[in-house]
């Protein structure tokens, strides 16, 4: 299941940057790219990368000693 979201939610992505980049041109596609860019190198949002992967870390450590210790 998780797979057909992605799936779909990749579709949708590459649809909307197809369509965006055809009607508007290269001016357009590096204004979306400076933004994006500004807003993945923002301080605030680097913090909250960081401790998203400190907590999937953490996660999928539990998680494995869990399902060792069940199927022990």
């Amino acid at each position: 299941m998780k797979n057909k979201v992605g799936f779909v939610f990749l579709a949708l992505v590459a649809f909307l940057a197809y369509t965006l980049g055809a009607k508007a041109g290269k001016a357009r596609y590096k204004e979306i790219s400076s933004t994006v860019n500004n807003f993945w190198n923002d301080p605030k949002v680097k913090k909250a990368r960081k401790r998203a992967v400190a907590n999937a870390k953490k996660a999928s450590k539990k998680a494995a000693k869990k399902a060792e210790k069940r199927f022990k």
